[in-house]
């Protein structure tokens, strides 16, 4: 990797915001020859697609209901986000098959532009990952592919553990999209939850 082609690809991972949030992610190095995008998406598990699916679905599915005023509607836009509850469950379960323990890995950080996630072993700098990021208090999954950008020591960390930076190189703008809203969403949690702690009376 170039030097030039390497700020880039820095550059494309700070393109959206992103968000600092525990999470899991498997992650299998790809040795062998990069596949195409038709090649990686005929790879993409099912449960993948359905998830991502589901959640546009569900979007469309409450739009047109943004607009109607009146009791009724409030009550149809309460069933549905019901409803959406337990699709949710179903898929969260079938989705947890897919996270395969001798996979997986810490992720620290996500967004829509790329991940950080930490290991014990380093990962090489150019190396192509296959991807599967599991966000289970929103009741997300994407798989996707990256490349890594950058490696770090974890400072102050006694197991040496090597945080990795990786930038999405093969990633459905769908997937994307649900990236960046979930990092949005899980920003404004955190930021009620600081709310709420500064207004807390101090013992």
């Amino acid at each position: 990797m170039t030097t030039l082609g390497l700020k880039t690809k820095l550059a494309q991972f700070d393109e959206f915001f992103s968000i600092e949030h525990d999470f899991n992610v498997n992650i299998v190095l790809v040795d062998t020859p990069l596949p195409s995008y038709d090649q990686f998406m005929q790879k993409m598990p099912l449960p993948f697609k359905i998830a991502s699916d589901i959640v546009h679905i569900d979007q469309a599915a409450l739009r047109p209901l943004q607009g109607v005023n009146g009791s009724v509607a409030g009550q149809l836009v309460e069933y549905l986000h019901h409803q959406t509850k337990k699709i949710d469950l179903l898929v969260g379960y079938i989705i947890s098959q897919q996270n395969e323990e001798k996979n997986r890995f810490q992720g620290h950080k996500f967004g829509g532009g790329g991940l950080i996630f930490s290991a014990e072993k380093s990962f090489e700098l150019g190396q192509m990952l296959e991807l599967k990021i599991f966000l289970e208090n929103n009741s997300s999954a994407v798989y996707c592919m990256g490349e890594v950008i950058e490696v770090v020591t974890n400072l102050g960390d006694d197991t040496g553990t090597q945080q990795h930076k990786v930038v999405f190189h093969y990633i459905r703008e769908e997937d994307r999209e649900i990236l960046v809203r979930t990092s949005l969403h899980e920003q404004s949690k955190q930021l009620q939850t600081l709310a709420k702690k500064r207004n807390q009376p101090s013992s």
